[in-house]
């Protein structure tokens, strides 16, 4: 038997052990079986090797030959990741299903970038020039909106002897570089790159950037930044999916990769029909010029959705390595936590809280701590950042569950998703009581030089008026709402009011559907300033009555679908909450 080759000795669900592979590594990747299945080495115990198969091993039994690839689990970085859809080990799937048709055959390969595309590279450097980790050699325009920087790979540097502008696929030779061993290294489009192993920055920085997204309690309530973290936990139906479409198709990053983890088929197949027809807020083309999917569906074999997480920030870290900002969704990591389970099940580890791993929360913080705003790698010191958003989704809702825990220990934001509020047809259904954001005061401090400190004021006013509201609620119950005073009843119709026109918004409605930084801002604002006027009329002898059935009420109401052009229609309802409350008092 050849080192290069050994043979399998027991099967047991996507989990299968070989002997005889001298020399393999931990996390080494290997072809199983006659179909040449894709594994993973993810446990070595003497001459026994316990693999992780990333496809269904039907068929697969003892003596079967088990061959090294030499190479940990890596992917293709180069032009053409834009707009391609992935499985978990980066097999194109558009390219495979013609091939193969609706399914894919197992050990069925393809390279992840076309080679079929030609790409025009332009040289940024001349013969002669010293280069170093992360210098941009040139530049291919990979979509409308990405301009892709083909990078000198991490760990290396040295001195160009030749390089030109050229047309070809991405395997073609653009630079030979005379490296500091003397020889020569020669330079194609391509790099690759091992997926657990986070790619080197030249520093991590604070993130302060808000990210906005167009998503009003969001933005308002519980921001998040360029380079931070966040989780969607919430039970079934509560819409943790239409949230991370939402935030995917608007929030105001350059690049988005999409990965369905162990989702069902249906919600990745919204995400590929509706994107190519969205327009990016920002430059109007297709939100598809920006976006990468990786799919891995819940009718895929369970070990892959490992891989897919892996995947996808990879990818992302290329990005953001060019100096881009990179939105990450991953929907949703409780799958992935449950692949993680079942393969430590097979391989007899002691099992932690609720049947999970020991080591669950450590393999969770080591996805989301590569996030964050960096100086990248190259001699510009260009920023680029990672925004990772994991949706997380415990069985009945249970927010003391490991997977929700273990990923609250090391997010910075929260947005607590409510069946009840989801029942009651509220979306999103983010609870504004449970909720929180760790960058509300940076997001703040951003917001209020641009609105001259009035964006945190507001924010803060309506906070205590939906605070105040809950207090009451239980009141309400035992008293009806006739028997509290008349300043709180104004209260509660200013919080009916937060809660109805502001913070409720229509994911399908082509105007609701994104807001801009400014039409949050006066929509609230006219919110504020309505209760605050009304407090005063009261004060000043108006009815009660008069206050709450003023016709301006609905203009309120109808705001938010006033189109984001026209926004003097915001001044001609101010000015109408003026006259009206003058006229009674």
């Amino acid at each position: 038997m050849n080192e290069n080759k050994g043979e399998v000795i027991k099967v047991s669900g996507p989990l299968v052990v070989a002997r005889g592979l001298k020399g393999a590594r931990m996390y080494e990747m290997v072809r199983v079986g006659e179909s040449r299945l894709f594994g993973e080495i993810i446990e070595i115990k003497g001459d026994s090797y316990s693999i992780q198969v990333y496809e269904e091993t039907e068929g697969i039994g003892p003596g079967q030959p088990v061959w090294r690839t030499g190479e940990p689990l890596s992917v293709e970085l180069g032009p053409g990741l834009i707009k391609s859809i992935y499985d978990g080990v980066q097999r194109p799937l558009d390219k495979l299903s013609y091939e193969f048709g609706e399914y894919i055959v197992r050990g069925a390969e393809k390279p992840a970038l076309d080679r079929s595309i030609v790409w025009e590279f332009i040289a940024n450097v001349k013969i002669g020039d010293n280069v170093g980790p992360g210098d941009i050699l040139g530049t291919v325009k990979e979509s409308n909106l990405v301009v892709h920087k083909i990078m000198i790979p991490p760990n290396f540097s040295g001195i160009i002897k030749k390089i030109e502008s050229i047309t070809g696929n991405v395997d073609e030779v653009i630079a030979v570089i005379e490296g500091e061993d003397g020889k020569d290294h020669v330079l194609t489009m391509v790099q690759r790159w091992p997926v657990r192993e986070p790619r080197p920055v030249s520093k991590k920085i604070m993130p302060v950037e808000p990210m906005f997204t167009g998503q009003r309690v969001i933005d308002m309530f519980f921001p998040i930044t360029k380079g931070g973290t966040a989780c969607v936990p919430g039970p079934f139906g509560s819409g943790k999916t239409v949230v991370q479409h939402q935030l995917a198709k608007w929030a105001d990053a350059q690049i988005v990769v999409y990965v369905g983890c162990g989702e069902r088929g249906n919600e990745m197949t919204d995400v590929l029909m509706e994107f190519p027809h969205l327009k990016d807020p920002a430059s109007g083309e297709s939100l598809m010029e920006r976006t990468v999917l990786v799919a891995n569906t819940s009718n895929m074999p369970v070990a892959a959705r490992e891989a897919s997480v892996f995947t996808g920030i990879v990818i992302a870290e290329y990005y953001r390595d060019m100096g881009y900002s990179v939105a990450l969704m991953a929907d949703s990591t409780s799958r992935w936590a449950e692949a993680m389970r079942e393969i430590s099940g097979r391989l007899e580890e002691m099992p932690g809280e609720e049947g999970y791993p020991a080591y669950l929360g450590s393999r969770i913080a080591s996805f989301y701590e590569r996030a964050g705003s960096v100086i990248c790698l190259g001699s510009d010191q260009r920023k680029g950042a990672i925004t990772v958003i994991g949706a997380v989704s415990p069985p009945g809702g249970d927010l003391s569950e490991p997977v929700v825990q273990a990923t609250l220990r090391v997010v910075k934001v929260f947005w607590g998703l409510d069946d009840k509020l989801a029942f009651s047809r509220h979306f999103p259904a983010i609870n504004w009581l449970t909720s929180y954001s760790l960058y509300q005061d940076v997001v703040d401090e951003y917001a209020d030089r641009i609105f001259k400190g009035e964006w945190s004021k507001y924010r803060k006013t309506a906070m205590e008026i939906l605070q105040r509201e809950a207090e009451l609620e239980e009141l309400v119950r035992l008293v009806g709402v006739d028997a509290l005073p008349h300043e709180d009843r104004l209260l509660l119709q200013a919080a009916k009011m937060i809660r109805e026109d502001f913070l409720h918004q229509n994911a399908f409605d082509d105007v609701d559907t994104y807001s801009s930084t400014e039409k949050q801002f006066r929509l609230l604002k006219l919110i504020i300033i309505y209760y605050e006027k009304i407090k005063k009329a009261f004060k000043e002898g108006a009815t009660l009555a008069a206050l709450t059935k003023l016709d301006v009420l609905e203009d309120i109401a109808k705001a938010k679908f006033i189109p984001e052009d026209n926004k003097k229609q915001f001044d001609t309802i101010e000015k109408k909450i003026e006259d009206s409350i003058v006229s009674l008092t």
